[in-house]
């Protein structure tokens, strides 16, 4: 039995193990089309730039996007209002999306390094501003956290939350997380115990439930506009060639790294952080029809932590970048 156990551990190691990512501009590779700066570990950042030139900005900001998203996405802030403020945008693809470089060792905190590193690399001074969309926000937690000293402000938008958190009470999280498609339940299970088969978990088509409706785009979005925008997104073809974007070196790097880290086992708790130092506003949006986020565990969040200028949208939905006005209204709360 020994030569066969072992034959069969080999098998069964290689069945598990992801593929190996093809970075941009290595041999067969995608290529490099995006402006790219080098970190402090050797890795590449492609990034894109909004708002007013960063030389005479009076605010600097750093974008973190969300699952599935790109350096492209953006708060949507009419750029009259970045001229009338003064605010230079820079948004990135995070590691292993787009163009950006993956990073096996993903985690909150280098999530939050790396926007420091991109921060130091195109010269935007000691301090800047953080703004997340979505599961992007734990590189906001995580600059919070670790790298307070750098940040003059922080926003979120639609922050995805963990429901492993230990400041949630026990029954409040597992009402929620049992609403979740059974599906979801599983992925974000295997995603928190056993992430190191999660891509084979995610790739298995015979399981009896989608994997993932969030990967798939199939969740239930109670809010109207929210479900309009995808129908839109999907007829378009808008959706895909996202997809096809985020997803070029792998989806192990983008997509299930992302669940990994978001849903694993953090260092720490958000709702134990200290307040940050005077002058350090933080502001969080929520809607209240969001079909990814539950309003409920964000509402506790943010009873958590009474520097935390709390939000919610009535009749507000996940999709907040698309919401009429909403990225002004950002702009000039966190610099008013």
């Amino acid at each position: 039995m020994g030569p066969l156990a072992g034959q069969l551990g080999e098998w069964l190691c290689r069945a598990v193990q992801p593929p190996a990512p093809t970075p941009c501009g290595s041999p067969g590779g995608p290529p490099v089309t995006a402006r790219r700066v080098r970190l402090r570990d050797g890795r590449h950042l492609a990034y894109e730039e909004s708002g007013v030139p960063r030389e005479s900005a009076q605010f600097k900001v750093v974008f973190s996007h969300g699952f599935t998203g790109s350096r492209l996405d953006s708060l949507r802030a009419s750029p009259e209002v970045a001229e009338e403020l003064g605010v230079y945008m820079v948004g990135f693809d995070r590691a292993g999306y787009g163009e950006s470089d993956p990073n096996p060792a993903r985690s909150v905190e280098s999530a939050a390094l790396d926007m420091a590193d991109l921060a130091d690399a195109l010269g935007l001074g000691d301090k800047f501003y953080v703004v997340g969309f979505s599961l992007g926000c734990h590189a906001v937690w995580g600059a919070l956290r670790y790298i307070p000293e750098r940040i003059a402000g922080a926003a979120m938008l639609a922050p995805v939350v963990n429901y492993w958190w230990p400041g949630f009470p026990a029954e409040l999280a597992a009402r929620e997380y049992g609403r979740q498609q059974r599906g979801d339940q599983w992925a974000l299970r295997v995603a928190h115990h056993a992430p190191g088969v999660l891509h084979w978990w995610m790739e298995q088509s015979w399981l009896p439930l989608p994997t993932s409706t969030v990967v798939a785009n199939t969740t239930y979005l109670p809010n109207k506009r929210d479900a309009e925008i995808r129908r839109t997104l999907t007829a378009d073809g808008t959706l895909r060639n996202k997809r096809e974007m985020a997803t070029q070196q792998g989806i192990q790097e983008s997509y299930y790294r992302d669940m990994a880290v978001m849903f694993g086992k953090w260092e720490f708790d958000p709702m134990a952080l200290p307040e940050p130092t005077k002058g350090c506003p933080v502001h969080l949006w929520q809607g209240d029809e969001d079909g990814l986020v539950p309003v409920a565990l964000q509402r506790h969040v943010a009873g958590s932590l009474g520097w935390v200028n709390y939000h919610e949208l009535p009749g507000t939905g996940h999709f907040l970048s698309a919401v009429p006005g909403l990225g002004d209204t950002v702009l000039r709360t966190l610099f008013g």
